[in-house]
């Protein structure tokens, strides 16, 4: 089984950008500044150890004179005023017998001076020892500690200066950091952006913009040309589906919605009629001889009367009202709401009365046509679509019956049925 990553885990660009660049430029000023201190360290060394020695030399000269006569107390006042101003920890004068002649020791304490201490024992030579030569023979020697607080200032001025680099270190690699961000990241951002709209939104029509970068520019040109590409494809997409759409529920012949979306529209039309406690009128259209015409002047000659029968009906009509060709010569005709039955009798009437004019073939010659309307009204004469439709057309046969090129009301029809039975 895969693992699953979860989104927020995962790092942003710009938080790899800023930490790659602060950790290559911590490291370099990190192994710049040790290199440079232990260089400086080592040098420092060498001088401190020669200082050292020169130091020695110093005060064998000055020493010399009381180490021949055995003066301890001009030997000990000669070592304190070299010793004193100089970087020395401890010295000691021997006579040639090996006995101390003369001592000193700096008395400084605390932290910084153990901190000397453990610098020079750690960095310095051995305690320095040099003879004390008198008319080219040794009467003596010296011996010398150094102090390191010259090393010690040293490492600790280092230090600060590593700390120091490294906060100007963190600036710069914030600094190229939020460039790379308007550089790079900026680009890629407006792109994600535009990727997950036209993903999740289809919103094709939107383009990435130029970026600085030749790189990005250029993936943005490439993917701004498969929007275009996409923009025409989901266009022509959606044409097919409305057309495929329209073919569906849509009579070829007459442009007229078809049974099925009358039907479908009838029921909705019936469930809010309910709900809002109106009235609504259904026509039940029959074309009056269309057999004979079909039979005599040919399928060609019914088509154009079907046409001519839609467009008038249709022209009797409000905009919100239906009509549709529920098969042959049949037509129904949705009207809502409606305040009365009057409503509906004046649109039938409308319609038998657009009728009366005959219809312009194309081969120039004119046909008389007539339909038969049947009335049925939501909810006196039926409360489903099934029963409203049976009334309508029962109304409608009602009506060919009695006069064709009328109409007739079912309600009426069932008033007369309930006094004759």
């Amino acid at each position: 089984m895969k693992p699953v990553h979860k989104r927020g885990a995962r790092p942003t660009l710009r938080s790899v950008l800023g930490r790659g660049h602060l950790s290559v430029a911590l490291l370099a000023v990190g192994l710049a500044g040790v290199a440079l201190t232990l260089l400086g360290v080592l040098a420092l060394r060498v001088y401190a150890n020669q200082n050292l020695h020169l130091i020695a030399r110093s005060i064998s000269y000055t020493v010399e004179a009381a180490v021949v006569f055995d003066d301890g107390a001009a030997a000990n006042e000669a070592l304190a005023l070299i010793a004193r101003a100089e970087e020395v920890a401890e010295a000691r004068v021997f006579d040639n017998e090996g006995q101390q002649l003369a001592y000193w020791r700096r008395s400084d304490s605390g932290l910084l001076a153990q901190l000397e201490g453990q610098v020079a024992s750690a960095l310095l030579d051995e305690p320095v020892n040099l003879p004390i030569i008198h008319q080219q023979r040794q009467v003596g020697r010296i011996e010398l500690v150094g102090q390191g607080r010259s090393l010690l200032l040293f490492l600790l001025s280092g230090l600060a200066g590593i700390l120091f680099c490294t906060l100007l270190s963190a600036l710069a690699a914030q600094y190229l950091s939020r460039r790379l961000l308007g550089d790079i990241v900026r680009p890629l951002r407006g792109l994600a952006s535009v990727a997950h709209a036209a993903r999740r939104e289809r919103s094709f029509d939107r383009r990435v913009p130029e970026a600085a970068i030749a790189e990005l520019n250029e993936l943005g040109n490439d993917f701004n040309a498969l929007l275009d590409e996409l923009e025409v494809w989901h266009s022509h997409l959606q044409n097919e589906n409305q057309t495929l759409a329209h073919q569906a529920s849509h009579d070829s012949l007459t442009g007229l919605p078809n049974r099925a979306f009358f039907e479908g529209r009838l029921t909705r039309s019936l469930r809010n009629a309910e709900r809002q406690q109106e009235h609504l009128a259904l026509l039940f259209l029959d074309s009056d001889h269309f057999k004979q015409i079909n039979d005599t002047l040919g399928h060609a000659v019914g088509d154009e009367v079907l046409i001519s029968v839609a467009d008038r009906v249709r022209a009797q009509l409000r905009e919100h009202d239906l009509v549709a060709r529920l098969g042959g010569d049949e037509f129904a005709v949705l009207l809502t709401p409606v305040h009365s039955r009057q409503d509906a009798e004046r649109v039938a009437e409308k319609i038998v009365a657009s009728m009366k004019l005959p219809v312009q073939l194309d081969s120039g010659r004119t046909i008389a046509t007539s339909v038969s309307v049947g009335i049925a009204c939501y909810p006196d004469d039926g409360t489903d679509p099934a029963s409203l439709l049976n009334a309508a057309d029962a109304a409608m046969y009602q009506a060919k019956r009695n006069r064709r090129g009328h109409w007739h009301v079912a309600q009426m029809q069932i008033n007369k049925q309930e006094l004759n039975p």
